[in-house]
């Protein structure tokens, strides 16, 4: 069965693995990963709080914003294996480095939402372009016996920008304005081209990612596809709009949750991943599902700062244990030669989801308030416990 070799090829590169993971090229990846992320991180925020406290902004601008960033990301992570086909990571690294953070220097000079949205699509474009290449370049950077141990260091690194620029970004714009805040954006991003040259120029031998439909319609796949685009529907939302909907005055609180959110969705994506090797990953689905849905519910009494921080880390620890358990149930039920069908599934789940929640929370929160909403995205997750509870009785694929 293709698990059991799969797994006992793990347990040979754990017993094999003494070539380095850290050469060069890899620790100026992982350098080009930490300033990109931090640019996109530190702003995603607070450009939806810049446009709606803008004279000519509003809730559904804010939403806007995240659906125009996402967009972006979507649809450039379709592209991105042609392009490192065709022009190298060199390339399209540097393209994606210039994207994420150049445009952010239009911020400082105009807050119409037309230049905003422009910037947003095109910061998403980038965004798509460094998740997508990145992970394609550690797994050519780091030796096939220790893959999974290179994957999961370079997840580590990716999660620390989360947890510094999230808050960090929203506690700068309350306290030195926006326009230093897209300046240092622009600068993270920029300022990594300079790692760039480090990296391999030659062109990556990957495989058409053109099955995204079919690999939807594959048994076991479509479930924890949906259950993780519910949890990221509630994760562009809360991203997107907890500082706005804290009271006047709480930008520390807001900030602050955000810390704690980030932080716990990262140590559970660890703790997840450490569990479902020892134990399976699909009894981890419905309590990671059940506690995104209970730190949602709890973000009810937005003006309690107690419940908004409470919230916000148990929504984190839900959120960060869906990411590994999702993702790892995808590829238990998938075929070798589907990997990649599956890998763009996934990060359309998550990219989309996301882009899906901030756009309709956008609409629907200025109508019924931000308890109301919160309330409804709760029953949303509440109501992903469907294909979860349906997820969990797919059996591995068994044949390579």
């Amino acid at each position: 069965m293709e698990n059991q070799a799969h797994g006992s090829d793990n347990r040979r590169g754990d017993l094999a693995g003494g070539r380095p993971i850290l050469t060069y090229p890899m620790i100026l990846l992982l350098i080009t990963s930490l300033g990109s992320l931090g640019s996109f991180f530190l702003l995603m925020p607070v450009v939806p709080m810049f446009t709606a406290t803008a004279e000519s902004g509003g809730l559904g601008s804010a939403g806007l914003c995240t659906g125009a960033l996402m967009l972006g990301t979507v649809l450039t992570e379709f592209a991105v294996p042609g392009l490192l086909r065709r022009y190298g990571y060199r390339t399209v690294m540097a393209a994606g480095l210039v994207l994420l953070g150049a445009p952010a220097l239009v911020l400082v000079a105009s807050s119409g939402l037309a230049w905003v949205l422009g910037v947003c699509l095109s910061r998403g474009a980038g965004l798509g372009i460094i998740v997508v290449a990145g992970a394609a370049l550690v797994a050519e950077l780091v030796p096939a016996d220790r893959r999974g141990e290179g994957l999961g260091l370079y997840g580590v690194v990716s999660a620390v920008p989360g947890i510094a620029c999230l808050p960090s970004g929203l506690w700068l714009a309350e306290n030195v304005g926006y326009g230093p805040v897209f300046v240092t954006g622009a600068a993270m991003a920029l300022l990594a081209l300079l790692a760039v040259p480090g990296l391999p120029a030659r062109p990556a031998q990957t495989e058409q990612q053109g099955r995204v439909l079919a690999a939807f319609r594959t048994r076991g796949l479509a479930s924890p596809a949906v259950t993780f685009a519910t949890v990221t529907v509630a994760a562009g939302i809360l991203l997107t709009f907890l500082p706005l909907a804290v009271p006047d005055g709480s930008a520390e609180v807001a900030a602050f949750a955000l810390l704690v959110q980030s932080g716990a969705t990262a140590l559970a994506r660890w703790g997840a991943g450490r569990y479902g090797d020892r134990h399976g990953s699909a009894r981890l689905l419905v309590p990671a599902l059940l506690a995104a849905a209970a730190g949602t519910f709890t973000l009810i009494w937005v003006d309690s700062p107690v419940a908004v921080v409470a919230g916000m880390c148990l929504f984190g620890a839900g959120f960060g244990a869906a990411q590994n358990v999702t993702l790892s149930l995808m590829f238990e039920r998938a075929r070798r030669s589907d990997f990649g069908s599956v890998s763009a599934l996934w990060n359309l789940a998550y990219d989309g989801g996301m882009g899906v929640g901030a756009v309709g929370f956008g609409l629907v929160a200025g109508a019924v308030g931000y308890s109301a909403g919160f309330l409804l995205t709760a029953v949303l997750l509440f109501a992903g416990l469907l294909p979860a509870r349906l997820g969990r009785r797919t059996a591995p694929v068994a044949a390579c």
